[in-house]
């Protein structure tokens, strides 16, 4: 079994066994899944995250869109 302590904050650090066993990297996300008291972590595959609809239309998030398009 492996162990963390969590901070005063609910901060903990993903100790270094499961980062390795995730390939786990600085910059990554993880998901948490919550079912009969236990809680499993797993990386969040880039694929996942790619399967946003809205994610392909970054370039029409800017200030200047949002202003135009508020009255719509």
């Amino acid at each position: 079994m492996i162990i963390s302590k969590l901070t005063t904050k609910a901060q903990t650090t993903i100790p270094q066994a499961v980062r390795t066993a995730l390939h786990l990297r600085p910059g990554d996300q993880v998901a948490y899944v919550i079912e009969d008291g236990r809680v499993m972590m797993t990386r969040v595959e880039e694929r996942a995250q790619a399967d946003d609809p809205f994610a392909t239309f970054g370039e029409w998030g800017s200030e200047a869109d949002c202003e135009g398009y508020r009255d719509l």
